[in-house]
């Protein structure tokens, strides 16, 4: 496939298209576009479902299609149905751009629209409170329905009636996906469901473009997930005091999820050496994309702005703050977008649809992370505008994100059934529904309840995830093993950027072997298997002295961790090995009897 075909040369109609393009609209197509557009003229369906990944182009083959349909006079309205206010207007804006007028402003209340428009822009919850009124206009005219984002309609039991029962006279149903696939089990209006080998039923698409083929077609940008550990200490409803290694595969959910939220504490050290790092990332990709901007996920509003706060402090230069009860939330988002400035910080606001293509480097600050948010969170960083654009998001090293970050070309379907092993008679769908709407408004149940207090927070470099792999041995902040990858030039394309990685990779260990043979020329000794669950409890029984200390001495923890490294040496406690944490304790041991 050439560039051209991808950027704007290509062929133009398809052989499925007899008659000239309605109304000189005739823009060249990516392929997946026009080979989406071909079968869907070729079915002439009443329903039909695309999945394309975030920023594949699904706004573009969807108006193509409705301007087809509407200058073969197959349809003469339309309607968009999105899930935001701030996406009506988007798809008005995109609409206009191929004459096609669309209402955004519509309300219930207006009983029909104005005489200049073809059609208008709702969302799935203004259908849901008035449906008889949308299933008449749908039955007044020959109507078109874009479903945009149509896993949205299985939100909630009444918008998935609201949507079936105003649509179901549609002349045509488009529906459209980057993220099919949803945590419950509520059928999706107008999506056929093919049971598989198992028995479970699952969503069929007409067309599915993923992410795997977006990236070789360089549609979208390669995504480079930069992952960060460090030390945690909290303490607990019940008063005890708590630490652990963000991140650690051995210990529970709970603990997971506490040391989780004392890394986005914002008055801790976790949360500014990120946003520090995630900003020296924008500067060099603004080296070759001058205007490349950055965005912070954020779990709530106070998070936000201190979020913001920090940036300040980092960069000189005020970050744009999008809370989701501000009413010029649109119009900052569409300045943003527009602009060259550094940084935004959100709460959801931008996790879904929401098109700012300078978007290049992202900070997952959030505790929300169910695959779908996941999947429309990263989805804001990796929309192409020339071939070369990397993106790159900086996450917690936790487990279940950095499954979500390796797992990014899987493709998935939405099932409505439950394996066998998951059923309970006491299962009940609408409870199930109300769950997952509670979760996605608080963030996570896990993360919130009873009392609780961060006490300090410490960073530390990772790893990189790419393609699905993993590059980097770890490092501190600001160590020459970090700045190895946050120096990876702005423009690469996906080849590119694996190869890079895997020269830094190779050069790191190169680096570490050296300095352990710098001393003494000594015959390398035989590689020891490394015995996870011993470090795991060095680590944890480190932890308890150093917080033994601190209370002692009146020492901050991150004092005590920086002395002992000073007096010891070795990495920071989440990439030390046994014998080196082994020697800090000792040293504390000796403090403690008086010994220094």
């Amino acid at each position: 496939m050439s560039n051209d075909t991808l950027f704007g040369a290509g062929p133009a109609l398809p052989p499925a298209y007899p008659e000239r393009a309605a109304w000189g609209t005739a823009p060249k197509l990516r392929q997946w576009q026009a080979e989406a557009l071909q079968k869907y003229f070729e079915m002439a369906p009443q329903d039909f479902l695309a999945v394309a990944t975030p920023g594949a182009g699904k706004t573009t083959f969807a108006l193509r299609v409705a301007t087809e349909l509407v200058g073969r006079g197959t349809v003469n309205r339309i309607v968009v149905v999105a899930p935001t206010d701030h996406l009506k207007r988007q798809w008005a804006d995109a609409a206009a751009r191929v004459g096609l007028s669309i209402d955004p402003n519509f309300k219930n209340s207006d009983g029909a629209h104005g005489r200049d428009f073809i059609g208008v822009a709702v969302t799935y919850a203004q259908v849901a409170m008035k449906p008889m009124l949308h299933r008449a206009k749908t039955e007044a005219a020959r109507t078109l329905v874009i479903l945009d984002e149509i896993h949205h309609g299985g939100d909630a039991l009444s918008w998935g009636d609201g949507i079936r029962e105003a649509f179901d006279p549609a002349v045509r149903r488009l529906a459209l996906t980057g993220t099919p696939f949803r945590s419950d089990t509520a059928a999706i209006p107008f999506v056929e469901y093919v049971e598989d080998k198992d028995g479970i039923r699952r969503s069929r698409a007409d067309y599915t473009y993923g992410y795997g083929n977006a990236l070789r077609d360089h549609v979208v940008r390669p995504v480079i997930f930069m992952a960060y550990s460090g030390q945690m200490r909290w303490r607990t409803s019940a008063g005890d005091e708590m630490a652990a290694s963000l991140g650690e595969a051995a210990v529970t959910k709970d603990v997971t999820a506490q040391a989780w939220r004392t890394a986005l504490n914002p008055q801790g050290q976790w949360i500014p050496a990120v946003l520090a790092a995630a900003d020296k990332r924008l500067t060099e990709v603004r080296r070759a994309v001058p205007d490349a901007g950055g965005l912070v996920i954020a779990t709530d509003h106070d998070d936000a702005r201190a979020y913001a706060g920090q940036l300040k402090k980092i960069t000189g230069e005020s970050a744009t703050v999008i809370l989701s009860d501000d009413a010029g939330a649109s119009k900052k988002i569409e300045e943003f977008s527009a602009g060259d400035s550094r940084w935004m910080v959100a709460v959801r606001m931008v996790s879904e649809g929401v098109d700012v293509p300078r978007l290049a480097v992202g900070v997952y600050a959030t505790s929300t992370a169910t695959p779908l948010f996941f999947a429309q969170a990263i989805g804001r960083f990796v929309r192409a505008r020339k071939r070369g654009e990397t993106a790159s998001v900086f996450l917690p090293s936790v487990p279940n994100l950095m499954a979500l970050a390796s797992q990014m070309e899987v493709e998935r379907d939405h099932a409505l059934d439950r394996p066998d092993k998951d059923n309970d008679e006491g299962y009940i769908p609408e409870e199930a529904l109300m769950e997952e709407a509670n979760r996605e408004e608080k963030a996570s149940d896990s993360l919130t309840k009873g009392k609780y207090e961060a006490l300090e927070s410490q960073a530390a470099f990772d790893r990189v995830l790419f393609d699905g792999g993993e590059f980097g041995t770890g490092g501190e902040i600001g160590s020459e093993d970090e700045l190895d990858f946050l120096g990876i030039p702005g423009l690469l394309d996906a080849e590119q950027v694996g190869v890079l990685l895997r020269q830094r990779q190779q050069e790191q260990q190169s680096r570490r072997r050296g300095q352990a043979t710098a001393p003494a020329a000594a015959a390398e000794p035989e590689a020891q298997v490394v015995d996870h669950r011993q470090l795991t409890e060095l680590r944890n029984q480190l932890a308890r002295n150093v917080s033994a200390w601190s209370a002692r001495s009146g020492m901050p923890h991150g004092v005590v961790h920086s002395e002992l490294r000073r007096i010891c040496g070795g990495p920071a406690v989440a990439q030390a090995n046994e014998e080196q944490l082994a020697k800090r304790l000792k040293k504390l041991q000796d403090w403690f009897i008086g010994r220094k």
